[in-house]
């Protein structure tokens, strides 16, 4: 096993969480930032680095059918870890800047493509709720058409896949929410906006379009 892919099996870490487990209280609870952060993503973790590990076991053998074999658990817990670190920052307390609506040019690119900030919020939620079984929903930046896009994503698929670059992401998995909105996700839905980090979303657009 070459050194570089050894370091790629195991360099995956969970990223520290930029507020307290219950900051997002009263929209996200405690108790479901301690599951959802503590236990499914670190489990995404933990399986992306086992995966990455086997794959590069097969890659020094030339094994190209476990290669291969390994690829959905690789782009399973890989994109839940990419979608959970972006997630985790597209959030903020109220108190600090949650829900405060964007400026500049973050502003200035939904109201070009959607209307209003309202009507962003308006189809992006609809697209969430309507998802079958588990996935995202995605605000992503087409850079071919520069231009602000609305898309939904499968299971932990991530928003690369659909040739976009992720911007803010309302994951609508159960685990996101059902102990505290139960199989209401369309309430969930609604109250996230609350604490969404629109500093973080425009620094996120400021990036893919410099």
């Amino acid at each position: 096993m070459n050194q570089k892919c050894c370091q790629e099996a195991n360099g995956f870490t969970l990223p520290p969480l930029p507020y307290d487990l219950n900051a997002l209280e009263p929209v996200i609870s405690a108790e479901i930032m301690t599951l959802h952060y503590n236990k499914h993503h670190n489990t995404y973790v933990t399986n992306l680095n086992k995966a990455m590990e086997q794959y590069c076991d097969a890659e020094a053998k030339s094994d190209l059918p476990a290669m291969v074999a390994l690829q959905q658990a690789i782009k399973f817990n890989g994109g839940g870890h990419i979608n959970h670190s972006i997630f985790w920052t597209n959030l903020a307390p109220t108190n600090k800047g949650g829900g405060t609506p964007p400026t500049g040019k973050l502003a200035e690119a939904i109201n070009k493509e959607f209307g209003s900030l309202e009507k962003l919020i308006e189809q992006l939620s609809a697209k969430a709720v309507a998802i079958q079984g588990s996935g995202w929903g995605w605000l992503g930046y087409n850079k071919a058409k520069d231009r602000l896009e609305i898309a939904t994503c499968d299971n932990q698929d991530p928003l690369s896949t659909k040739g976009l670059a992720p911007l803010l992401g309302i994951d609508v998995w159960e685990h996101a929410y059902y102990l505290q909105y139960k199989n209401v996700r369309a309430d969930y839905v609604k109250a996230i906006w609350q604490i969404v980090n629109w500093s973080n979303v425009a620094q996120r657009y400021q990036a893919v379009t410099a």
